[in-house]
C-alpha cells in the first residue's frame, strides 16, 4: 500500500508536470486538443448561437468558459495516476487508460450540457454552483471511482 501511495503521487506530479502546466509545448497541444474534442462534442448538442469559441452563452449576461480547467483532462490525469502507480500488467493499464480517456471525456460533455441545461432553466449563478461545483464534480468523482474499482477487479495483479 505504500508503494502504491507513493507511487500516485510521483505520477501525479509528473503527469500534470508534462501534460497539464503550460510549461511545455506538449501540454499546451494537447489541453488545445482536449477542449476542441471538447466543444466539437457539445456543439452536437447545443444552439448554434449559444457555443462562440471556448464560451457557452446561457443568456446574454451570462457564459461559461471552456477552458483548460473544464476539458475533462484534470480527472483523466486523476485515473491514468492511480492506474500507473497500482500493480498490474502494461497491456491491462494501457486499456483502461483508454477506457477511461473515453469514459470521462463522454461524462465531462454530459456534465456540461447538464450545467448548461440548469442554469439556463434557473437561477442562474445559484443553479450554477450546485450543478457545477456540487453535483458536476460529484459525477466525475464517481466515475474515476468506478473505472478505478473496475480496473482494479479485472487485474490479474501479476506483473
Amino acid at each position: 500500500m505504500k508503494r502504491f501511495v507513493a507511487l500516485y503521487f510521483f505520477f501525479i506530479a509528473l503527469l500534470f508536470a508534462l501534460f497539464y502546466t503550460s510549461t511545455n509545448i506538449l501540454s499546451t497541444v494537447l489541453n488545445d486538443g482536449q477542449t476542441n474534442i471538447t466543444l466539437h462534442f457539445l456543439g452536437l448538442f447545443l444552439a448554434p448561437e449559444q457555443l462562440k469559441g471556448i464560451d457557452i452563452w446561457i443568456n446574454p449576461q451570462y457564459k461559461i468558459v471552456i477552458g483548460k480547467a473544464c476539458n475533462g483532462a484534470i480527472p483523466i490525469l486523476f485515473l491514468f495516476a492511480s492506474i500507473l502507480a497500482y500493480p498490474s500488467k502494461v497491456v491491462h493499464k494501457i486499456v483502461w487508460m483508454g477506457i477511461g480517456y473515453i469514459s470521462f471525456s463522454v461524462v465531462n460533455v454530459i456534465r456540461i450540457l447538464l450545467v448548461v441545461y440548469v442554469t439556463q432553466t434557473g437561477e442562474g449563478q445559484a443553479d450554477f454552483y450546485w450543478s457545477h461545483d456540487l453535483v458536476g464534480n460529484v459525477l466525475l468523482m464517481l466515475t474515476g471511482l468506478g473505472l478505478f474499482v473496475a480496473f482494479i477487479k479485472t487485474s490479474s495483479k501479476h506483473i
